[in-house]
C-alpha cells in the first residue's frame, strides 16, 4: 500500500507485482460494491431460480450490468473464513489516502515556489484552486466507473481510466479513447524518468560548482547508475526503498522550511505581486498542475480499498493537506529569496547545507527512476507486444518468460533517450511546465470532466454540467496557452543559451 503510493506519481494505473504493491486482487464481498453477491459468497439468481453456491470469483474485478455475475473467471469454493482473510488484504481510507499524499506531494514540489515567481498571489490561488479541482475531477472520475443497474443500484462495470475512455467511444471507435489514454500515459512517464535525470544533474552541479564538471557530465553519470533498471522483471527490489524516499523528502522538506523560517526578518513581502508575468506565467501553471497529477491510478486505488464509499472523503483531506502544505512551501520559499528564487529551490540554500540536501534528493531521485521506467515499459509492452495477436511487434518475451535480447536493448535505448533528452534539454521547470500543460491538464482536467458529461448526461444536475463545461473550458486554455509558452521557453533557452 505503501509503495502504491510512488505510482500515483507516475500514474500507473495497474500493479503488476501485489506482494510489491500491497495490492490485493479484486475479491469483494460488499454487496453494494459488487452487485449480485451477498456476505456469504452465494450469489443469487435475478430470475428468481435457485441460489448459486459457485458464484464468488477470485481475481476478477469485472461483474455485469444487470447483475448476472462475474464474466470469464472461474469458481471459487473456499470458506468464509479465506475469502475474508483476501478481503483484509485490501487497504484501508487512512493507507489510500497516504498513496494519494505520495503521488501528489513528491519532489516535483521543488518547483513550485519558481510558479510563485512569475505568478506572485495568483500562484498562490491557482495551488488553491488546483487542488479543488482536481479533487472534484478525481470523484467524478470514478463514478464513471459505475451504472445502475434495473434495481436502481449502483455496480461497478469498469476498472481502469482505459476501460472509460473506451467506453465514451464506443460503439464507432470503441478502442479509440484507451490508444489516447495510453499515449498520454506513456508521455507523462517518461517525461517524469526525464524529469528525474535532469533534476539529478542540476542537483549535483549546483552542489559542486568548484568540480570540472558540467551538468551534462553528470546527468550521465547518474544515468549510468540506472542501465540496471533495464533488467527489473518486478519491482519487488526497489519497492522497499520508497517509503524511506518519501520520509527522506519530508525530512527534506522540514529542513528547507527551517532555514526559511530562520531567515523570517529579511522576508520580501513587497516582492509577491498582485500582477502577473503574461510570458512566463502560463509555465507557472503547467509546473503546478503537473504537481498534483494523480487521476490515472485512482480507479485502480478505489477499486481495492476496503470501503469505497470512503473514497470521497479519502479525497477530500488528502487534497486540502497537499494545499495547505504546496502553498505554504511555495510562499516561504520565495519570500526568502523573492527574485533570486531557482527553477529547484534548493539551490538557493548556502553552500554546505545545500551539498547535503541535494545529495539526499539525487538518491531519492535515483531510487524513484525505477518505479516510473518500469511502468512505461509494462504499458509499452502491453500494447506494442503483447496485446493478444493484435500486437504490432514480435512478443519480447520467451517461451519461458525469459526477457529476450532484443528486448533488454529496446529497454536500454529507453534509458539512453531519457539521458539524451536530459542533455539536451536541461531545464527542470520549463520540461514540468510542459508535460503539466500537455498531459496533467488533459487527464486531469479535461478528460474527466469529459467522460463524466459523455456518460451521465442524463443523470447529472444543473450545476453539475456547469460545473464539468467550466472546468472543461478552463483546462484546454490553460494546457494550450502553458504548453505554447514552455515550448517558446525552451526555445528561448537554446537561443540565448540560459541555463535557469
Amino acid at each position: 500500500a505503501k509503495v502504491s503510493g510512488v505510482f500515483a506519481r507516475i500514474g500507473f494505473q495497474a500493479a503488476t507485482d501485489e506482494e510489491a504493491l500491497g495490492f490485493a486482487e479484486c475479491d469483494d464481498l460488499d454487496y453494494d460494491y459488487r452487485q449480485g453477491m451477498r456476505m456469504d459468497g452465494v450469489q443469487t439468481d435475478d430470475t428468481g431460480g435457485e441460489p448459486d453456491r459457485g458464484g464468488m470469483v477470485e481475481g476478477d474485478s469485472h461483474y455485469q450490468r444487470d447483475g448476472a455475475g462475474p464474466r470469464g473467471s472461474q469458481a471459487n469454493t473456499g470458506t468464509c473464513e479465506e475469502l475474508g482473510a483476501q478481503d483484509k488484504q485490501k487497504i484501508t481510507a487512512w493507507e489510500a489516502g497516504w498513496n494519494v499524499t505520495n503521488a501528489i506531494q513528491g519532489m516535483f514540489v521543488l518547483g513550485l515556489p519558481y510558479a510563485i515567481l512569475h505568478g506572485g498571489y495568483l500562484g498562490l490561488f491557482l495551488i488553491i484552486f488546483a487542488a479543488v479541482v482536481c479533487c472534484y475531477t478525481g470523484k467524478i472520475l470514478i463514478a464513471c466507473l459505475y451504472e445502475e443497474n434495473e434495481d436502481g443500484e449502483r455496480v461497478r462495470v469498469r476498472d481502469s481510466y482505459v476501460d472509460i475512455a473506451n467506453a465514451c467511444c464506443a460503439p464507432r471507435f470503441p478502442a479509440l479513447g484507451g490508444h489516447v489514454v495510453n499515449v498520454a500515459q506513456i508521455i507523462e512517464l517518461v517525461m517524469t524518468c526525464i524529469l528525474y535525470v535532469v533534476v539529478s544533474g542540476n542537483l549535483m552541479y549546483n552542489s559542486f560548482p568548484s568540480l570540472p564538471i558540467s551538468q551534462k557530465a553528470w546527468s550521465v553519470i547518474a544515468t549510468s547508475a540506472l542501465v540496471p533498471c533495464a533488467f527489473l522483471k518486478s519491482l519487488k527490489s526497489v519497492s522497499k526503498f520508497s517509503l524511506l524516499c518519501s520520509l527522506a523528502h519530508f525530512v527534506i522538506n522540514v529542513l528547507v522550511l527551517a532555514y526559511c523560517l530562520s531567515r523570517a526578518h529579511d522576508w520580501a513581502w513587497e516582492k509577491v505581486k498582485f500582477y502577473i508575468d503574461v510570458k512566463k506565467f502560463p509555465i507557472s501553471i503547467g509546473i503546478i498542475v503537473f504537481s498534483y497529477t494523480s487521476q490515472i491510478f485512482l480507479p485502480s486505488l478505489e477499486g481495492n480499498m476496503q470501503k469505497p464509499s470512503e473514497f470521497h472523503c479519502m479525497m477530500e483531506w488528502t487534497h486540502i493537506a497537499a494545499c495547505v502544505l504546496k502553498g505554504l512551501f511555495a510562499l516561504v520559499a520565495y519570500l526568502t529569496w523573492a527574485d533570486a528564487t531557482k527553477e529547484v529551490i534548493t539551490d538557493n540554500l548556502p553552500g554546505g547545507i545545500r551539498a547535503w540536501v541535494n545529495i539526499f534528493l539525487v538518491a531519492k531521485a535515483l531510487l524513484s527512476y525505477p518505479l516510473p521506467f518500469f511502468a512505461a515499459v509494462e504499458v509499452l509492452e502491453k500494447s506494442l507486444f503483447q496485446d493478444e495477436g493484435r500486437a504490432l511487434f514480435p512478443n519480447c518475451y520467451g517461451s519461458g518468460g525469459q526477457l529476450k535480447s532484443w528486448g533488454l536493448g529496446l529497454r536500454i535505448a529507453l534509458v539512453i533517450f531519457t539521458l539524451l533528452m536530459a542533455i539536451f534539454v536541461p531545464h527542470f521547470a520549463l520540461l514540468m511546465g510542459l508535460t503539466g500543460s500537455l498531459t496533467g491538464a488533459g487527464l486531469c482536467f479535461l478528460l474527466p470532466s469529459l467522460f463524466h458529461l459523455r456518460l451521465l448526461w442524463r443523470k447529472l444536475l444543473w450545476h453539475q454540467v456547469f460545473f464539468d463545461v467550466s472546468i472543461f473550458v478552463i483546462g484546454g486554455v490553460c494546457s494550450i496557452s502553458g504548453f505554447i509558452h514552455s515550448i517558446e521557453g525552451l526555445i528561448e533557452a537554446f537561443k540565448y543559451n540560459i541555463h535557469d
